[in-house]
């Protein structure tokens, strides 16, 4: 019909629902619900919310890691790597020759093979910058690296890191930390029709509602970490976040109804049953 709308593909067409695991490059995830472990008030409280996520893969921004800090002290130390995989991260590089010297420390501490790739572009939006990120994944592709890269919402620009062979694509659903929610469905929409590696957005999200409609866009996961480390009780969150990953995934799974311009009635028109024919008093039985 002309008036209903199928949100998942930009033709409006209803792809098929397959419930397949999550797999980026050889690793398989239980879990859709990716987490970062910067801006908590404290690793106990990191740990905790870690828990109720029900994620199991961190990231760790490389640039973080405490060199010559005792035992107990580090970050890694309170990373439980039976429980999690650790994705390394190249937050906080401007050039692409940052970033890969990064993901080579990451990998020679033993932390990962898989790296999440971030080179930006400038320091008050955060965005990616495209030639350093593309420069970048060139490298760490060729090395051997299970690249998992942010980027923008451009669906342009998604195709190239593909084709280059990057394990994952991440679109930003608004700036890093800015808790906007996703601002451009339109163009994840295209991301995840046209790429044939999992797409996770990543960068954004602000609250349970915003990884919803993540996952109801069809995405195969979110990757989140300020929208629980600066909640005002970052546990709870973090089990809201979890709730709505799942709750996202079943929806899209299920396949939303169509949308349509007018209202159709819930109960049928047809075949209803009709009003009982009333029954003569005795006054007028009896002729009175």
């Amino acid at each position: 019909m002309a008036d209903t709308i199928h949100p998942y593909s930009v033709d409006g067409s209803e792809p098929a629902r397959e419930d397949t695991p999550l797999q980026i490059g050889e690793y398989v995830f239980s879990s859709r619900l990716f987490v970062g472990t910067g801006k908590y008030e404290s690793p106990e409280q990191m740990v905790q919310a870690l828990e109720e996520s029900g994620t199991e893969c961190v990231t760790v921004a490389v640039r973080r890691l405490d060199v010559g800090v005792p035992k107990g002290e580090k970050l890694t130390d309170y990373l439980d790597t039976k429980r999690y995989r650790l994705l390394p991260n190249t937050a906080g590089c401007f050039s692409a020759e940052d970033a890969v010297r990064y993901a080579r420390l990451g990998r020679e501490a033993g932390m990962s093979d898989m790296v999440k790739l971030e080179v930006l572009g400038d320091t008050d939006t955060l965005l990616p910058d495209p030639v350093g990120t593309l420069a970048a994944a060139r490298i760490l592709v060729d090395e051997g690296f299970t690249v998992l890269c942010y980027t923008s919402d451009d669906p342009i620009v998604a195709k190239r890191l593909e084709d280059l062979g990057v394990a994952a694509v991440m679109p930003a659903g608004a700036p890093i930390g800015s808790g906007q929610g996703i601002q451009n469905p339109n163009n994840i929409r295209i991301i995840l029709e046209r790429a044939k590696v999992p797409v996770l957005v990543d960068a954004g999200v602000g609250t349970a509602s915003d990884v919803t409609v993540a996952m109801e866009l069809g995405a195969h996961g979110v990757l989140l970490n300020t929208g629980i480390a600066k909640a005002k009780d970052p546990v709870l969150m973090a089990r809201a976040m979890r709730h709505a990953c799942e709750a996202g995934r079943a929806a899209w799974l299920a396949g939303r109804m169509g949308r349509k311009l007018y209202a159709t009635a819930s109960s049928p028109t047809a075949g209803h049953v009709q009003r009982a024919v009333e029954q003569p008093s005795r006054m007028e039985v009896a002729g009175e």
